[in-house]
């Protein structure tokens, strides 16, 4: 059972200005491959599953943005932790 969500906007630093979307494409994909329930939002992308798997999951996001070359990486992340459960569907069915 899901007992968190954890909700990420990835901000990678490039090195001449580039356009960050590529970066931030792979680390949605990151987040693909993890197998965890997501979903992409226009500012964020929210994770549902364990809270510590989860925050590996940012762990290995920044690090890939360090593997493609980006001096810096800047994280905001916003946890919801419940240890009775978690779940995106629940705390939006009203706004559906």
């Amino acid at each position: 059972m899901a007992n968190a969500l954890v909700s990420i906007q990835i901000i990678p630093k490039t090195k001449n200005g580039e356009d960050t979307i590529p970066y931030i494409d792979a680390a949605i994909k990151v987040i693909t491959e993890s197998g965890v329930k997501y979903q992409v939002n226009p500012l964020e992308t929210t994770m549902e599953g364990d809270l510590t798997e989860l925050l590996k999951i940012v762990e290995k996001m920044n690090k890939k943005m360090i593997e493609l070359n980006c001096p810096s990486v800047i994280s905001q992340i916003k946890v919801f932790y419940n240890p009775d459960g978690a779940s995106m569907d629940q705390l939006t069915e009203k706004y559906r």
